[in-house]
């Protein structure tokens, strides 16, 4: 018994209706499809052939190479000045493991300005991550010997992914009353350690002693 059909080739012979990139690329994705049902080689099969020419010629009208290239390139440079934890905010990470892998590591590195902007010193602080299970994002946590700070995209909603208070050391993992901040607070670092010294009500960074030079 043959599971082909027969709407592929027809499609592929007269391709008029086929005038976007959505519409062109969905027909391809559909005529690979019944190849793989019906156990047809793909890479030969005529059908599928004439549809990825049918897309060049829908593609001929774009902008030449050159152009799109810039603008990949400008987008690119536009992106990487973007904060990537405010964008996967935005979206969630839930049920997507890449997304969730860059959230985590972006998370840890956050923390990690932040620990520099309090003036934390090496081991007086621990940045932890807990991935959880794939329905949430988990948690990235930086526990110092008098503060707590944990960034998660939680159900408390948008401007409450940081819960920060003041603890007694890093054996406490209770503390006192919490405090909530946005991700866009995070991601600005400098501002964000001068709320939580003053909402803490803990004392300013030393500044650190300046080298001598021979």
């Amino acid at each position: 018994m043959s599971y082909d059909v027969a709407f592929r080739y027809g499609q592929a012979l007269d391709p008029s209706a086929l005038i976007t990139i959505g519409t062109t690329l969905h027909a391809i994705q559909a005529a690979i499809t019944d190849c793989r049902n019906a156990g047809i080689e793909v890479e030969t099969d005529p059908a599928v052939i004439l549809l990825v020419r049918h897309f060049s010629q829908v593609c001929a009208d774009r902008p030449a190479d050159a152009e799109l290239r810039r603008d990949c390139m400008a987008r690119i440079a536009d992106l990487r000045n973007r904060p990537m934890l405010k964008t996967l905010a935005l979206r969630g990470v839930a049920y997507d493991e890449p997304a969730k892998r860059l959230f985590h590591s972006e998370g840890r590195a956050a923390m990690r300005r932040l620990a520099d902007a309090l003036g934390l010193e090496e081991g007086s602080f621990d940045i932890r991550s807990n991935k959880a299970g794939p329905a949430v994002s988990g948690e990235i946590t930086l526990h110092a010997d008098m503060l707590w700070v944990q960034f998660s995209l939680g159900p408390f909603g948008p401007d409450r992914e940081v819960c920060f208070r003041k603890v007694r050391n890093r054996q406490d993992h209770i503390g006192e009353r919490n405090h909530w901040a946005s991700v866009r607070e995070l991601v600005e670092p400098d501002r964000f350690a001068a709320r939580i010294r003053r909402d803490l009500n803990l004392a300013a960074a030393t500044p650190a002693a300046p080298r001598l030079v021979a």
